[in-house]
């Protein structure tokens, strides 16, 4: 019974910074690549961001250079530090194993205006 939990959502203007947290109830954390996935209304939900228990990262084209994948295996949290936010980078994030499984959490709320 893996449980994920995502915060750090929230509105923010264009050009702003939010930093996502995700805390996974799981022992083998420290060995489990992790991932946020972001998904937009009438969109399928992808892949943003990954980073293995070692923690080498790969992002999406659309975020690299911006954002920022970390991990903390003593507190089982993966963060997403996102930078120069941009209007098309709106939707709802979600962490989960990469590649992922059919464990969802409900995800946080990213909205950036413009």
């Amino acid at each position: 019974q893996v449980q994920l939990v995502e915060s750090g959502g929230g509105l923010v203007q264009a050009g702003g910074s939010l930093r996502l947290s995700c805390a996974a109830s799981q022992v083998i954390f420290k060995i489990t690549r992790m991932g946020w996935y972001r998904q937009t209304p009438g969109k399928q939900r992808d892949s943003v961001a990954t980073i293995t228990g070692g923690g080498s990262t790969n992002y999406a084209d659309s975020v690299r250079g911006r954002f920022t994948i970390s991990r903390d295996n003593a507190k089982n949290t993966v963060y997403l530090q996102m930078n120069s936010l941009k209007p098309e980078d709106t939707g709802v994030y979600y962490c989960n194993t990469a590649p992922s499984s059919n464990n969802w959490g409900q995800g946080t709320q990213v909205t950036v205006s413009s």
